[in-house]
């Protein structure tokens, strides 16, 4: 009986983990291909959105560390962590496998913010889509 609802949990909180990195490559699919087609169509040069791009990254981290925290209604910071581990994993493995490049010192650093800001994400999700408490 005991593992029957362990098991029924970690499903929960496993779907909750899939619904966040799933939103956060739509919202970067839609962030990318509005980004393309301003720089596509306007004289906007690449160096001048960089600054836009890393805040929309962060944001999409946030927005999908909080979609899990709310889908899973507890433990926010180790949906937002799963989430941004998973999204980091994803990206890695894409740079290594696909471009055949590791992290730079640089990249770990943001990719470290980014776990940080989805681990936020889904603390505040959590308590944000849970009811008020009564004691």
């Amino acid at each position: 009986m005991v593992w029957g609802v362990f098991i029924i949990e970690s499903r929960k909180l496993g779907r909750a983990v899939f619904y966040g990195v799933v939103s956060i490559f739509i919202f970067a699919a839609i962030s990318s291909l509005l980004f393309s087609l301003i720089l596509r169509f306007t004289d906007v040069k690449e160096s001048s959105v960089s600054y836009i791009v890393l805040f929309l990254s962060f944001l999409s981290l946030f927005i999908g560390g909080f979609i899990s925290g709310g889908k899973g209604k507890r433990s926010g910071w180790m949906l937002g962590s799963g989430v941004g581990l998973i999204y980091t994993l994803i990206v890695f493995l894409y740079q290594y496998l696909g471009l055949d490049t590791l992290f730079s010192a640089k990249q770990l650093i943001y990719y470290a913010s980014y776990i940080l800001t989805a681990m936020m994400g889904g603390i505040l999700g959590v308590n944000m889509t849970s009811g008020p408490t009564t004691r």
